[in-house]
């Protein structure tokens, strides 16, 4: 559906060039949901701009539905743009017209006749579930309401893609609950492929099938979500990752884990001390702890757990904190790999002689 290849974006600054995108190559396929996170600066924003061409690249081209963007004439380029939904950060809704009038707007400006206009506007505020506020203005309205509103105009003229550039960033939670199940329908529904641009970690977890990370206008990272967040390998990942799952420990943390390791030595010299990370994707956590206390017999002291739903499956990190024998430690540290788990050492202390 949409092929990037090799997209670079640079601007000139008074510090000099400024290189937003640098080799971006990706592949989304028809009808899915993709991902494209990254913190302040990365060069979401830049990317977004240059996929529906309200910014050219200077080097890469993209290929949308079998069609290179970078060939076409200016009024050729303008019937892309309609294949192309935008849903924005900040709603840009016109004050002065309705709800109705808002959607109705980019059927106006293809010449859509006046008669097709209105099925067409109430078909698509029933599916964003705002019929009954078709003549309401904007102001009159809530951000989620707004937001609703700005999915259904994106989608007046049946795109092939739809683009959303932190559509949910400036709604509270509960809210941002809301429109995220709404895409997700949508994406059900009609089969439209979405292009989720966010910092948000969190939702990427509920609602896209791949992702792709970016920092410093690179792509560092990309895989379906549920690889992503199970064996997140950059350093920007696994902190994006551990914001939702709790895959780190804070320092603060580990602090009053070396006192409990003073007192558990002191009354057990003779064994060796381990903190371990258990890495969870399928099963369960308490399948994990089975393992380690009854079939290995060791004595388990559970730091930290959080297991999350990512796409259907358990996915999540617990740190165990554990005192045995040497040679119990490494039967039960080889047993966890055949257990929908990946098992780490973060801490070793040896038994004291």
């Amino acid at each position: 559906m949409i092929e990037i290849s090799n997209l670079s974006k640079s601007y000139s600054t008074s510090q000099g060039t400024f290189e937003a995108l640098q080799g971006i190559s990706l592949h989304i396929k028809e009808g899915e949901i993709f991902g494209i996170i990254g913190p302040s600066g990365a060069g979401k924003s830049t990317l977004v701009k240059c996929i529906n061409l309200l910014e050219r690249a200077d080097t890469g081209t993209i290929i949308i539905a079998g069609q290179l963007l970078s060939n076409l004439s200016e009024s050729a380029l303008r019937a892309q743009r309609r294949r192309i939904g935008m849903v924005f950060q900040g709603f840009n809704l016109l004050a002065r017209r309705t709800v109705y009038g808002n959607v109705a707007l980019p059927l106006e400006i293809s010449g859509v006749p006046a008669g097709e206009i209105r099925s067409r506007v109430m078909r698509l505020l029933e599916l964003v579930g705002l019929t009954h506020l078709a003549d309401r203005y904007p102001n009159q309205i809530s951000g989620g309401q707004k937001q609703r509103v700005g999915i259904a105009r994106a989608l007046a003229n049946d795109p092939d893609v739809l683009l959303s550039d932190e559509a949910t960033s400036a709604l509270d939670p509960e809210t941002t609950q809301s429109i995220l199940s709404l895409l997700r329908d949508i994406n059900r529904q009609t089969g439209i492929t979405v292009v989720l641009i966010t910092h948000q970690m969190e939702v990427v977890r509920q609602i896209c099938h791949q992702v792709a990370v970016l920092e410093a206008g690179k792509i560092v990272e990309q895989g379906a979500t549920l690889e992503v967040f199970s064996n997140p390998q950059h350093a920007i990942t696994r902190s994006m990752v551990s914001a939702v799952t709790a895959s780190d420990l804070t320092e603060e943390t580990m602090a009053a884990l070396k006192g409990r390791i003073v007192k558990m030595q002191y009354l057990q010299p003779s064994e060796p001390i381990v903190l371990w990370r258990l890495q969870l994707s399928g099963g369960d956590a308490g399948s994990l702890i089975s393992i380690l206390s009854r079939t290995h017999g060791l004595e388990v002291v559970l730091i930290q757990a959080r297991v999350e739903d990512i796409q259907g499956v358990a996915v999540g990190t617990l740190f165990v904190l554990v005192q045995a024998a040497a040679s119990s430690i490494a039967a039960a540290f080889e047993d966890i790999h055949s257990h929908h788990a990946t098992i780490e050492e973060i801490l070793h202390e040896p038994a004291i002689a």
